[in-house]
C-alpha cells in the first residue's frame, strides 16, 4: 500500500491510500470521510457534495457524502453531532492500519476511530469502525456505517434460499419499513434470489432495514462493481428491529448501510464492527434478464470477494 498526503476539492489534509487496483481518498480536514474509492481508470464510486467540499466549522451538520461513521439508532442530537472539526491519524505498525479519530463533545463523549487497512495488491479495504465510551456515564448504541453511493446504479441484495411448506415452518427473513417507504414503488424489485433498489432521480426517498445474513451487498454503477461485506451474529441484538442492513435512496443518491451491534458501554469501553469493501472493473453490463443470469454473472465476483 502506499500512502501520500494530498489535496481534494481544498482540504490539504487528504490521504491517499492506493496500489494497483485501486486508490482511496480520506480527508482529515473534516469527519473522517472517505470521499473517494475507485480504480485507476474508473471512476469514483462514492457521491460526494461539491458545494461542501473543502469547507470546515460549519455550524450545522453536512452530510458532505462519501462513507461516515454514524452512532444509531437515529437520533436528532446524538446521530447529527457536528463532525465539521479536524479529525487525528496515525498509521499503526507493524500492520499499515491507518486509524481516524474524531471526538463528539456533546450530549455524550464519545470518540469515533475508523481504521483502514488497503491490502498490498487488489481491491480489498478493510474498514474498522468502534465508537469508545470517554464519558462518565453509560450509554447504549451501535456503530453505523454509511457509504453514499454514486446516481444512476442498482444495488443488488441477496436473498437465503426459498423453503419448502410444510418442512420449513419457522421464518427466516424480517424487513423493517420506514413510514415513507412505499414498497409499490418502481425502484424496487423482490425476486427469488435478490431484491434490486435502482437510484433514480424524480423519486422521494425510501428506506428499509433487514437482518441481513447472506453478508454482502454489490452496487453496479458504470464500468464498476461495488462490493461491500459484513457480518450478522446469529442471536445478536441490533439496532432497528434487529437490522444489521439499511438501505436508503432519494433522488439524488443511494446509501449501503451496515450496522454492529446494539449495546451499552460503560465508560472506557468500546464497540466495533467490520466491513471489507471491493471494486472490480466492469468490461461487460450486468445481465439482469433473469434472475438466474443475475447469479450466474454475478457469481465470479462474490467469490473473488469472499476469498480476498
Amino acid at each position: 500500500m502506499k500512502l501520500e498526503t494530498t489535496s481534494f476539492h481544498g482540504w490539504d489534509k487528504t490521504l491517499r491510500l492506493s496500489n494497483d487496483s485501486v486508490e482511496l481518498l480520506v480527508t482529515t480536514d473534516v469527519g473522517p470521510r472517505i470521499l473517494g474509492y475507485k480504480t485507476p481508470q474508473g471512476q469514483n464510486v462514492l457521491k460526494t457534495y461539491d458545494e461542501q467540499l473543502g469547507f470546515s466549522n460549519e455550524d450545522h451538520w453536512c452530510i458532505r457524502g462519501g462513507h461516515r461513521l454514524w452512532l444509531a439508532p437515529e437520533d436528532e442530537a446524538v446521530t447529527y453531532h457536528l463532525d465539521n472539526s479536524p479529525a487525528a491519524w496515525r498509521q499503526e505498525n507493524p500492520s499499515g492500519e491507518i486509524l481516524i479519530e474524531s471526538i463528539q463533545q456533546r450530549p455524550q463523549h464519545i470518540r469515533k476511530t475508523l481504521g483502514l487497512l488497503l491490502a498490498d495488491e487488489g481491491p480489498r479495504v478493510t474498514l474498522r469502525h468502534t465508537a469508545t465510551n470517554d464519558g462518565e456515564q453509560p450509554v447504549t448504541l451501535a456503530t453505523w456505517a454509511l457509504t453514499v453511493m454514486q446516481p444512476g446504479g442498482l444495488e443488488i441484495i441477496p436473498q437465503p434460499p426459498l423453503g419448502a411448506h410444510p418442512h420449513d415452518l419457522l421464518p427466516n427473513r424480517g424487513i423493517v419499513l420506514w413510514s415513507y417507504t412505499d414498497l409499490s414503488d418502481p425502484r424496487w424489485t423482490f425476486g427469488q434470489k435478490f431484491w434490486l433498489l435502482r437510484q433514480s432521480a424524480g423519486y422521494p426517498p425510501t428506506k428499509i432495514g433487514i437482518a441481513h445474513r447472506e453478508k454482502w451487498i454489490a452496487y453496479v454503477l458504470g464500468d464498476s462493481l461495488f462490493v461491500k461485506t459484513f457480518d450478522h451474529e446469529p442471536g445478536g441484538h441490533y439496532p432497528d428491529g434487529g437490522c444489521n442492513f439499511e438501505t436508503f435512496t432519494n433522488h439524488e443518491m443511494l446509501e449501503v448501510e451496515s450496522l454492529g451491534q446494539l449495546v451499552t458501554l460503560q465508560p472506557g469501553q468500546s464497540t466495533t464492527h467490520f466491513e471489507n469493501w471491493h471494486l472490480f472493473p466492469l468490461t461487460e453490463k450486468a445481465d439482469i434478464a433473469s434472475e438466474e443470469a443475475l447469479a450466474d454473472w454475478l457469481a465470479p465476483f462474490i467469490a473473488r470477494a469472499r476469498l480476498l
